[in-house]
């Protein structure tokens, strides 16, 4: 609990400020010739926050968590139960909420209940009151906190930021926890249930803990040399073991960025010739996103939406139709939609099967406009539309000339698209490893892109200690020293203070 002490300071008789003083833990004052001057406490003396963990509004109950050493004195104030007698942690407790400055009154009927640390969230004491959730109850518990003047309004992420510094979440579980609460895919949420959980924590810790085992056997020869202290083949071993390492870490550095692109979303672009179907695509996922007709080049700019297909996020692009044009306006956004299908993690080509599939003297052949022959992929993926308009005969004959991953529909009456939904969501999974199976068995390592550059800068540290002569080894153990930090900025364990705003500023209030 912070104490501001008094400070007696040796100034001359015409200076203003005569003394510092502290009457009590929560106000400064000093004295000058014309009496005593009152100051607020500052943030650093109010050490213990409030703020609304649950969403504003209107609903069931809303929750207001406060943290920190005052929180016996905050329930003392405004927490009145029917025994009226000290909190048993752990406890929910029937109580009415009540103005610390009228206490006649009560603001709400709720529950309180007191988390006693270091067995709490944040490592500190926490009061939870659990309220009705109304704007006006919410604002009259809030603002009857702000009356107390050893509590201060929480700042953004602070009681996750206080759970980190007291050691209860690394700065895995505290990303995981964050990718938890905004998962909007049932693959989202087990990848962040994974890395909130600290398996991901653990895993880093492994490599971190290999790294400096190999460091231990470095410094020992540093210190005392291969003799009777150390047994031979010392170094050896730390260059075995640093191999391994390094070999791990590639092995997940090259996973296609599949733990970003889940976290993110997978950025579908679609694309094809005008007037193929691309839009009704889009609202056969049910989302009225673009005008339909039957007019070639109605798009003329990328229009984006995000669907859950399979329980992964996808950001789809539908791009405007490609076509040879003289239409300035209509060029830029054909410019524009070949740029989005280069920078996509995935591609759907959009064809009408009547236009694509020709009849010639050998038999059925496809034909692929040449705008669009340098778009499309060995991976792209393709869909033929309007099947209704051909022959079940050529309908299966287009997807084996196609040479791709490919479905044959009818977008307009909807002939065979629940299959094809279903396929395309298989197709996802497959493409990025994602079935039940594998995610069940490994999930990603890396989730975001500060994770690879600090991995990736590990295995630069580890070639160059692998590199190093054993002439050089005072360099070597250096190299293993800093592979070794590099793995720990990751989880927060060293040197992280340049990056913690980064990581907790997009957090809530209230957590």
């Amino acid at each position: 609990m912070f104490m501001l002490r008094s400070l007696q300071l040796p100034v001359q008789q015409s200076s203003p400020l005569v003394r510092f003083l502290s009457p009590t833990r929560y106000s400064r004052s000093f004295t000058t010739k014309t009496g005593q001057v009152d100051l607020v406490a500052s943030d650093t003396q109010r050490r213990t926050i409030y703020a609304l963990s649950t969403p504003p509004g209107k609903g069931g109950v809303a929750v207001i968590r406060i943290s920190g050493p005052d929180v016996l004195l905050v329930w003392n104030s405004m927490v009145r139960t029917l025994k009226q007698k000290a909190p048993e942690p752990w406890k929910m407790e029937r109580c009415h909420i009540v103005h610390p400055l009228n206490k006649s009154k009560p603001l709400d009927d709720g529950l309180a209940v007191y988390f006693k640390g270091p067995r709490s969230f944040t490592t500190e004491d926490i009061v939870e009151l659990h309220l009705h959730s109304g704007r006006a109850i919410i604002s009259s518990v809030l603002g009857a906190l702000s009356q107390l003047p050893f509590c201060r309004p929480a700042e953004a992420g602070e009681f996750t930021r206080r759970a980190f510094l007291g050691g209860r979440l690394d700065l895995t579980q505290v990303e995981g926890l964050k990718d938890l609460i905004n998962a909007e895919t049932e693959t989202q949420r087990r990848i962040a249930m994974v890395a909130a959980g600290g398996t991901v924590r653990a895993q880093y810790d492994d490599l971190r803990s290999g790294i400096i085992g190999c460091l231990a056997n470095v410094e020992a020869l540093i210190d005392f040399g291969e003799g009777e202290d150390i047994e031979e083949g010392v170094y050896d071993e730390a260059r075995s073991r640093a191999q391994n390492l390094l070999a791990r870490i590639q092995n997940h550095l090259q996973d296609h960025r599949r733990g970003e692109i889940i976290r993110s979303g997978v950025r579908l672009a679609i694309f094809g010739p005008p007037n193929a179907g691309k839009r009704t695509n889009l609202q056969a996922a049910q989302r009225e996103a673009a005008i339909v007709t039957s007019v070639p080049g109605t798009t003329r700019d990328i229009l984006e939406l995000s669907l859950d297909i399979g329980g992964l996020p996808v950001i789809v692009s539908d791009t405007a139709g490609v076509r040879a044009t003289d239409d300035l306006v209509e060029s830029i956004g054909i410019d524009r939609a070949r740029k989005a299908v280069q920078a996509a993690d995935l591609s759907l080509c959009v064809l009408s099967l009547p236009d694509v599939l020709l009849h010639t003297p050998k038999g059925l052949c496809l034909h692929i406009p040449p705008a669009l022959e340098n778009l499309i992929k060995p991976d792209t993926l393709i869909l033929f539309n309007k099947s209704d308009m051909a022959s079940a005969e050529a309908c299966k004959q287009a997807l084996t000339l196609s040479g791709h991953t490919a479905w044959a529909v009818s977008l307009t009456t909807g002939q065979a698209t629940p299959e094809f939904l279903t396929g395309f969501a298989e197709a996802l999974q497959h493409r990025f490893n994602l079935n039940e199976t594998e995610l069940s068995g490994e999930t990603p390592l890396i989730t975001r892109e500060r994770h690879r550059v600090h991995l990736e800068s590990a295995c630069r540290f580890l070639q160059a200690f692998l590199d190093t002569t054993p002439s050089d080894i005072v360099l070597a153990a250096e190299e293993l020293r800093y592979a070794a930090q590099a793995v720990g900025k990751v989880s927060g364990l060293i040197n992280v203070e340049d990056i913690l705003d980064a990581v907790f500023k997009d957090f809530c209030i209230g957590k």
